[in-house]
């Protein structure tokens, strides 16, 4: 059975697939937390985050990663590079992919994509 989440990371690996990224990992769980994509942008080695928000009213969905999730991210991929030593040489960086209800009649979701959403 697929969870809403597992079909928001699954329509935002395929987005970044369509503009060069390769998905090398998903759902990387450790005890810090879990990275939902993890992918390889060139020489680049990036973190995303997928949030969806179906209702704005208190907070946009890139607006919901607090500085406490940014933590448990950056130490998850922290562990990850641990795990995966062949990635360490690579340079990293934090993406959050938001999504957000319709806005047109096709009914396709909105996508924003923030590159280096913040820093390590």
């Amino acid at each position: 059975m697929h969870t809403a989440g597992n079909i928001h990371e699954q329509h935002a690996a395929q987005y970044l697939q369509k503009r060069g990224l390769v998905v090398i990992a998903r759902n990387f769980r450790c005890r810090s937390g879990e990275i939902d994509l993890v992918c390889r942008d060139a020489e680049e080695l990036v973190f995303v985050e997928v949030r969806f928000r179906s209702n704005t009213r208190y907070a946009s969905a890139a607006e919901s990663v607090t500085l406490a999730k940014q933590r448990k991210l950056i130490r998850a991929a922290q562990v990850f590079l641990l795990k995966y030593p062949r990635y360490a040489e690579l340079s990293c960086r934090f993406d959050v992919v938001a999504m957000g209800p319709a806005r047109s009649k096709q009914g396709e979701d909105h996508v924003q994509w923030l590159t280096h959403a913040f820093t390590a």
